[in-house]
């Protein structure tokens, strides 16, 4: 009767121990295949394994220099090099003194001296923002603006226009250009309405999603902006603009281009420097974990790059805690930071990713995100 007892007692053992295996290898099966299906309805999601596999090789130092979009100078490449940008965004006196050829050279050395592929912006929007075609070493005559194009021809002569927009930047090392303007204005007198269609909501809605849908089809990165809706509010290149609208107004109006947009696979989005009262009254909308990670990502599903606009502007520099924009940048949710003062943003960032005030797991989503993006583009 013992010997049974004893027996009975280690086959009871061994059943415990195989339930308890089974369901280590179970929970180990959940968690392989949460990790595969988290990231399957992403936008870029058929890159975001390799993505994944690149950004575990890359050390802390290199991950923070991925999130930076730096305002590009040719004399300070050598030194910005140290700290491995995630690409630069062009100005007009980066075109100036150039021809196509010299340009193109010049950026193609960028990138055979960067040890990751560099994404190469500029905005490139038509009309009052030209950054390349004002030269006539480039372009017989400038783009004009969008609205124009589109008043006097129609969608046939917006896509031939972007088309051939398309090809100028891609010919002389270009991959991303910060456009189109998404935002909703119907009043000349708006600060941002020169810029944008000049259409309410609906019909802003459709032309950005063919303005997608042209960039994509070159293979070229186009982003959309400046979210979450400008509005009729002042430049924030020269001060604060604080929106007082309602939430109703902003998300059945200034949504819809952007809603437009994401749905025909825009791959990223620019925020503004807006402070938005009915979302956030504390920080601007760049700043703002409710604008990004509340209403971009969650309310609007997007899940391409989030890219704040330049954070040196004045209407930044009053709301950030010690001088610390980029640290409020990527706890609200972005991924690319636009900079002209990425050195000291950079030693910001890593000195705040060490200390634990922005967790690791928030850099690395950024970057892979980001990587990613630069495997879409063809980067790598």
């Amino acid at each position: 009767m013992k010997k049974k007892s004893i027996i009975l007692i280690i086959i009871l053992c061994i059943f415990i121990v195989g339930c308890s295996n089974n369901k280590t290898v179970n929970n180990k099966k959940i968690e392989k295949e949460d990790k595969d299906v988290y990231y399957k309805d992403y936008l870029f999601s058929k890159y975001y394994k390799d993505s994944i596999n690149k950004v575990k090789k890359m050390s802390l130092e290199e991950k923070v220099g991925q999130v930076f979009l730096v305002r590009y100078d040719k004399n300070s490449i050598n030194t910005f090099n140290k700290y491995y940008p995630g690409g630069y965004v062009l100005f007009a006196k980066d075109f100036q003194d150039h021809t196509k050829d010299s340009i193109k050279s010049e950026l193609d050395n960028d990138q055979k001296i960067s040890k990751y592929p560099l994404i190469m912006a500029v905005d490139e929007e038509g009309g009052y923002v030209t950054r390349v075609s004002r030269f006539s070493n480039f372009r017989d005559s400038k783009f004009l603006s969008n609205k124009y194009y589109f008043d006097n021809g129609g969608y046939e002569e917006l896509e031939k226009i972007e088309r051939e927009k398309a090809k100028l930047l891609k010919s002389i090392g270009l991959n991303l250009n910060l456009a189109p303007v998404a935002d909703v204005s119907t009043n000349p007198d708006d600060f941002i309405y020169n810029r944008t269609f000049g259409m309410d909501a609906k019909g802003t809605s459709e032309a950005i999603s063919k303005m997608v849908e042209y960039a994509n089809s070159e293979k070229i990165g186009s982003c959309l902006k400046h979210f979450p809706g400008y509005g009729n509010n002042i430049d924030t290149h020269t001060g604060v603009a604080i929106d007082e609208r309602s939430y109703d107004s902003i998300s059945n109006n200034d949504y819809l281009p952007f809603k437009s947009g994401i749905d025909s696979g825009v791959p990223s989005i620019l925020v503004s420097h807006n402070i938005v009262k009915c979302i956030d009254e504390k920080y601007p909308a760049s700043l703002s974990n409710k604008v990004i990670s509340g209403e971009l990502r969650e309310k609007l599903k997007f899940t391409g790059v989030v890219i704040t606009d330049d954070l040196a502007m004045d209407a930044v520099k009053s709301y950030t805690e010690n001088g610390e924009a980029a640290t409020l940048a990527l706890k609200a949710g972005n991924d690319l930071i636009i900079t002209s003062d990425f050195i000291n943003m950079y030693n910001e960032v890593l000195k705040n990713v060490k200390s634990g005030i922005i967790d690791e797991k928030v850099l690395d989503e950024a970057v892979i995100r980001i990587t990613a993006f630069k495997e879409y583009l063809n980067l790598y």
